[in-house]
């Protein structure tokens, strides 16, 4: 074990030490406080009033309701037999260990798993996981205690997976935990696996079909009414709903809905996505995941700052994938890098009066769309870096074919 393996380790166990403190002594109610509501919340599941519960005692301004579908409260249902201090440092070392997760599976699929029995890339996957936990994506779900960071690791391993059935299983229970994970399905459709993407949709079907025989009316109340109101799940202007409706609304000055300009900005995302993962080379897995999650966070009605944990993802990809070398890919890298060290959403959240409040100064409606405007940035230069770089490949083949004689 060298030198900087150990460093890289000590620095892993100071972060998860340091977030553990945080988390069960700072005085804050807003510690862990998707964690109660997880816990508080899915208690009530076969009560009949999941959601007509809320939790105001942490959120005054907005009382917090359990906003997943049944069958996350069925998978969290358990949890709320244990004291809550046992359940917070598993959930916290978990997420730790689900970010390595994430980590190595980035950089194995950027290196390949031969590359990552190497020291080297240990150490490499160790330290970026270390200094992940800083990120703002990462940083927050920890505070938070979200559940984002284990939907990206579902994502990951589906993904890394050779088997279809496992792929389109973990797919569809995480789009059963959390809707969002459906658009992974997108990934296995670009990469023309359609097995996976069937049974992505009939393992989600059976999450319905489970809960629908456990708590019928759970089911009916959350796919019946609930399912298409974003506003049950918090304020659409705050700053740090960083989705394209988030980001043109608060440019707006009011909510813009699901109307005309939203629809537009969404197909124009989606055709420079469609355009980005054609400009990719064939077998940059990885890439292509990041494509569609980055997507599905701009398409979603809400996407809040602690969703956005594929970024830690893109920032090894840009660092280490296959257009490291390609102009920009370091002022990408440095902006994404940035953005999360500092928490443009979070920073910006607390200058905000409200977060009812939509309307503000132009320049602070600019700055919160960081992530957006970041993400049609990445996709433009993706197209233009991809393109170059298989031209500059063609090239080089032609100029190793030997010549010859006609």
């Amino acid at each position: 074990m060298n030198r900087r393996f150990r460093l890289a380790a000590a620095a892993l166990g100071i972060s998860v030490l340091v977030r553990l403190l945080w988390a069960l002594f700072w005085p804050s109610n807003l510690i862990l406080v998707d964690l109660h509501v997880y816990v508080e919340g899915a208690a009530n599941l076969f009560r009949g009033n999941l959601y007509d519960w809320t939790d105001s005692s942490r959120s005054p301004q907005f009382p917090l309701p359990f906003t997943y579908p049944p069958f996350a409260a069925l998978v969290l249902y358990p949890l709320h037999f244990l004291p809550f201090d046992v359940v917070a440092v598993g959930w916290l070392l978990a997420t730790a260990g689900a970010l390595f997760g994430i980590v190595w599976i980035s950089l194995e699929m950027i290196v390949g798993g031969e590359a990552m029995h190497e020291q080297s890339w240990r150490t490499i996957a160790v330290a970026w996981t270390a200094g992940g936990m800083w990120l703002e994506p990462v940083r927050s779900t920890l505070d938070y205690g979200q559940v984002n960071v284990f939907l990206v690791l579902l994502a990951m391993v589906a993904a890394r997976s050779t088997r279809w059935w496992v792929s389109g299983a973990l797919v569809g229970l995480g789009a059963g935990v959390k809707l969002t994970p459906a658009v992974t399905g997108l990934y296995f459709a670009a990469r023309r696996q359609w097995f996976a993407v069937i049974w992505s949709a009939v393992a989600f079907a059976g999450t319905i079909g489970l809960t629908f025989l456990l708590t019928p009316g759970e089911t009916r109340t959350y796919f019946g009414e609930l399912v298409g109101d974003p506003r049950r799940i918090g304020p659409v202007g705050s700053v740090i709903n960083q989705s394209l409706r988030g980001a043109l609304s608060r440019l707006a000055g009011h909510d813009i809905g699901s109307g005309l300009l939203w629809k537009s900005s969404v197909l124009v995302t989606a055709v420079l996505a469609f355009f980005a993962w054609r400009a990719l080379d064939s077998d940059d897995r990885l890439g292509t995941l990041i494509i569609v999650q980055l997507f599905g966070l701009m398409a979603s009605p809400i996407s809040w700052s602690h969703h956005w944990v594929c970024l830690v993802p893109l920032i090894l990809w840009l660092f280490h994938g296959p257009l490291r070398a390609a102009a920009g890919a370091r002022l990408m890298a440095a902006y994404w890098l940035f953005t999360t060290v500092i928490g443009v959403p979070w920073m910006l959240g607390t200058l905000q009066k409200s977060m009812w409040d939509i309307s503000r100064p132009g320049y602070l409606a600019w700055l919160g769309a960081a992530n957006a405007i970041g993400v049609l940035a990445l996709y433009v230069w993706m197209i233009r870096a991809g393109r170059l770089n298989s031209r500059r490949a063609v090239d080089r083949s032609r100029e190793r074919e030997p010549y010859r004689v006609s």
